[in-house]
């Protein structure tokens, strides 16, 4: 990257560290050649909504749940979230399926309670440059869920990665989850361009979050499937039992019937993908 020296990243590098990085959390490897599916609603709101579902989800091929506790919104007056009542039936919800968790941190107090529940560590696009955030999650013994930043550039992405590496922790998968553009047909627009470029400059799993990208349900499985061809190590799914009657961001959510079938084609469609650039390698 044409950057200055003193900028450049150096563990996020395949110069520096040249072989694919695989997170183990839990029985589940993440960047190891397998297709890994994270799913679950934008915001826990109730048992009721949750348990069943998660039971669901792991019973349809999901290999990690989630679900937010903290909700950073962009109006006040949104539901911002359980907090620590919700971050206790998102473990209760891995007791019952054996999911591990993917929750999302905002500051520094509500990272201390999520590193108590959570497998899996999330810092949110708001958050990507929230740097004194990032070197906590540095130090909190948990692999981190990094989403790109709305107008964060692949250089801004891999150096915010590098401030999480370079505390400590070796643990990071990255999330392309759509940019701000002068689009008006989609919440956001996803830049999948981005995964063959960082598959070349660095060894971290990159996943895709297409739920938050497209903003609309119809969208979520064709752009889900694109990211899998384009070379995802995994996708980030929204799921909610009832999407009409969600607290946040159920438009963009699928149904619990839908993701099933979704799950099983791209599971199908990673392995074709394999297998094929095995054969031209």
């Amino acid at each position: 990257m044409a950057v200055p020296s003193t900028r450049v990243p150096r563990r996020v590098l395949r110069e520096f560290h040249p072989c694919d990085t695989t997170v183990n959390v839990g029985p589940i490897k993440i960047g190891q050649g397998q297709l890994t599916l994270i799913a679950g609603p934008c915001a826990v709101e109730n048992e009721e909504q949750l348990l069943p579902l998660a039971q669901r989800l792991a019973e349809s091929g999901a290999h990690l749940l989630r679900g937010g506790a903290y909700k950073p919104r962009t109006s006040p007056y949104d539901f911002q979230g359980l907090g620590e009542p919700a971050l206790r039936l998102l473990a209760r919800a891995r007791e019952q399926t054996g999911l591990p968790i993917v929750t999302e941190a905002v500051d520094e107090a509500s990272l201390e309670r999520v590193v108590e529940y959570a497998d899996v560590v999330q810092i949110g696009a708001r958050n990507m440059h929230n740097f004194a955030l990032l070197k906590r999650a540095g130090r909190c013994g948990r692999p981190v869920f990094l989403k790109r930043g709305f107008s964060a550039t692949l250089e801004d992405l891999l150096l915010a990665a590098e401030y999480v590496l370079d505390a400590g922790n070796p643990d990071v998968i990255l999330c392309e989850r759509g940019i701000r553009t002068f689009s008006d047909h989609s919440r956001f627009t996803l830049d999948l361009a981005i995964l063959p470029r960082l598959a070349e400059l660095s060894h971290l799993p990159v996943f895709v979050d297409p739920s938050h990208a497209s903003g609309r349900a119809s969208s979520v499985a064709p752009l889900a499937l694109a990211a899998v061809a384009a070379g995802a190590d995994g996708v980030m799914l929204e799921v909610h039992p009832e999407p009409e009657r969600a607290l946040s961001d159920g438009v963009q959510s699928l149904r619990p019937d839908q993701f099933p079938a979704l799950a099983a084609e791209l599971t199908d469609l990673a392995c074709r993908v394999r297998r094929m650039r095995e054969a031209v390698s």
